[in-house]
């Protein structure tokens, strides 16, 4: 049997030229290596500055990533985009979103003195989803309540600011001004969804919204799982995490445009 090759990283010619120039020889030797490049591109792709001063090359799907001048103006880069990408994928640990700060986010709660019963109490009836022509989901308006956060969640954030250096008027705008209760039907409810994460989206649609729309119990055939209630509460958690990383990716964006990397030749 002939000797299988060596892996190969997915770069091309001249982003292997990129990094050779950056003393960065060898970036088929392990995936940390060959992946700072997309990590950087993710970085950079989530800061809310790049996007608005990019939004005609976006909105064309032609949008140009700025390359760090420097390895270790890269690396940085790439940090940040390991976050991010680690916050995204819900299969993989994100630490950020354990945090004992943003636990208050997103809580299952029930009225004072109900007992959960889960057959009931999980069961999504408020109204986010039903069935179209030709058996498609359509969403719903649903039931969500919105209010002021209580001094306790405002605490929380300030909290989850204080632990990313930011003070608690920046955390609070990055997260909004107010807060939702998502309900699952007409008792339980998601507590504390805050309005920039109830409102966040990804490919034109809120991510929350959208996830609840095909989970109706007449559309999905029973109650949720304990799991998937938790899933809720990651989802709104690590969307959280990813709001308030946005100061450091705009400093991380502008640090790259001011020193960006000048081709030869």
């Amino acid at each position: 049997m002939a000797d299988l090759l060596p892996p190969t990283s997915n770069l091309s010619p001249k982003a292997r030229l990129y990094l050779s120039e950056l003393g960065i020889d060898e970036p088929d030797a392990d995936a940390e290596t060959d992946g700072m490049v997309w990590m950087h591109a993710l970085a950079i792709g989530y800061s809310p500055a790049y996007l608005s001063e990019n939004a005609d090359g976006i909105r064309q799907d032609w949008p140009r990533i700025p390359l760090p001048a420097t390895k270790e103006t890269l690396l940085a880069s790439a940090a940040l985009g390991k976050q991010i990408a680690a916050l995204l994928d819900t299969e993989t640990e994100a630490e950020a979103a354990r945090e004992p700060a943003l636990q208050k986010t997103a809580a299952f709660n029930l009225p004072t003195g109900i007992q959960l019963d889960e057959a009931k109490h999980f069961a999504v009836t408020a109204g986010w989803g039903h069935a179209g022509r030709g058996g498609i989901t359509m969403p719903g308006k649903g039931k969500a309540i919105k209010r002021d956060y209580t001094e306790q969640e405002r605490e929380a954030i300030a909290q989850a600011g204080q632990a990313r250096g930011l003070e608690p008027a920046q955390a609070l705008k990055l997260l909004g001004d107010h807060t939702y209760d998502v309900y699952l039907n007409d008792v339980a409810c998601w507590s504390n969804i805050p309005a920039r994460v109830w409102e966040y989206t990804i490919g034109g649609y809120r991510v929350i919204k959208k996830w609840l729309s095909y989970r109706e119990e007449q559309l999905l055939g029973r109650p949720l799982k304990i799991e998937e209630v938790r899933y809720v509460q990651e989802m709104a958690r690590r969307i959280a995490a990813i709001l308030l990383l946005e100061p450091n990716l705009d400093s991380n964006y502008l640090r790259v445009k001011e020193h960006t990397f000048v081709w030869k030749g």
